[in-house]
């Protein structure tokens, strides 16, 4: 994979995980990559939901691929206004407060004016709370603390802050010279970096697919629903491109593909999975297979809605999925490998 390709997918993961964009509040981030896929000339269309599917015109159009991405992450709401000001939260997607704790925000409100402020245990002083470092980390004892002059609710309302307005949290995202990539929120934008890059590619090196694939950036992921619609008849495979969880007892790393046999939907589709396998053995990418067991995809809730589709789940390994997240360019160029060589590839169905 040329030097090139990885610094793009890098350089669009970190300017993805910039933009704020909550479950529920995704129109900013469509927009950008709705501009990234019209710079390409790749044509773009927006479903009723919100999320955007590119097509990428192949040989058949009697039979389609469907790849997918989210780019919605993890977030959270106003519940209540204090009454000394600060802000209690209900978060958005399957994540916990610890996660969270310390870490800088950004209030929106509906008037669109956006406020900064940071996620705390209100024991946080030592010096005045016993139980600073053994209350729980909960909805109840964490808080939004305002960087604005504010000490009541009354102050934090005339700001135009008021309950149901998003927070969003600060990424962080640092890349370092040896090829480690750490964020926020790269579940699942680097993987909508990866497919950025892949269509880019088929398009400078006019690539004929074998069949119309098209490439549906979700925006309602972790909340349980964003790709189980906008699927055409014709769809046949449908491949969810999201992170690989690594852990205790967990087969996935920062510097291979991800290829999910099991998740807590049920295995993924034995044939594609081998197929997949196989391409990754025959190219000589590195991959390993895994199951997660609190887990499940796009893919899965398609399986779900009832669609009739052959459906399977790759991505890029990414450590501690829903807090401080990290990855390696290894693992983007053997995703975006993977990729390159499926979507060229005969369906499982017909092999």
């Amino acid at each position: 994979m040329a030097k090139r390709e990885t610094e793009e997918i890098i350089a669009l993961t970190k300017e993805l995980v910039r933009i704020p964009s909550p479950s529920g509040n995704t129109q900013r981030v469509i927009g950008y990559v709705e501009h990234c896929f019209a710079q390409m000339g790749v044509k773009t269309e927006r479903n009723r939901k919100g999320g955007l599917i590119a097509t990428l015109p192949g040989a058949s159009d009697s039979s389609h691929r469907m790849l997918t991405a989210h780019v919605d992450t993890l977030g959270a709401m106003v519940k209540e206004i204090k009454a000394n000001g600060r802000l209690k939260l209900d978060l958005i997607g399957g994540f916990k407060f610890n996660a969270i704790e310390g870490e800088y925000c950004e209030i929106e409100t509906s008037e669109g004016n956006t406020y900064c402020g940071t996620v705390l245990m209100k024991q946080t002083s030592v010096h005045v709370y016993k139980d600073a470092g053994s209350a729980p980390r909960n909805q109840e004892n964490m808080e939004v603390r305002i960087d604005e002059k504010v000490n009541s609710a009354a102050d934090a309302e005339k700001l135009g802050i008021q309950v149901g307005d998003f927070v969003s949290f600060d990424p962080r995202v640092q890349h370092l010279p040896n090829g480690y990539l750490k964020s926020r929120h790269l579940d699942d934008k680097a993987s909508v970096g990866v497919l950025l890059r892949l269509a880019k590619t088929v398009m400078e090196e006019n690539i004929e697919l074998p069949y119309t694939t098209r490439l549906l950036i979700s925006n309602n992921e972790e909340i349980g629903y964003g790709g189980n619609a906008s699927i055409t008849p014709e769809t046949v495979e449908y491949l969810a491109v999201d992170m690989g969880a690594m852990g205790e007892g967990q087969a996935t790393d920062e510097h291979t593909v991800s290829i999910c046999a099991k998740d807590a939907s049920g295995p993924y589709h034995l044939q594609l999975r081998k197929h997949l396998v196989q391409l990754a053995e025959e190219n000589h990418i590195g991959y390993k297979v895994d199951m997660y067991p609190y887990y499940g995809s796009d893919a899965s809730q398609a399986i779900r809605a009832g669609h009739d589709i052959v459906h399977g789940l790759i991505g890029p390994g990414i450590d501690s999925s829903h807090a401080y997240e990290r990855t390696h360019a290894e693992s983007l160029e053997a995703t975006y490998e993977l990729l390159k060589v499926y979507i060229q590839s005969k369906m499982v169905l017909s092999c």
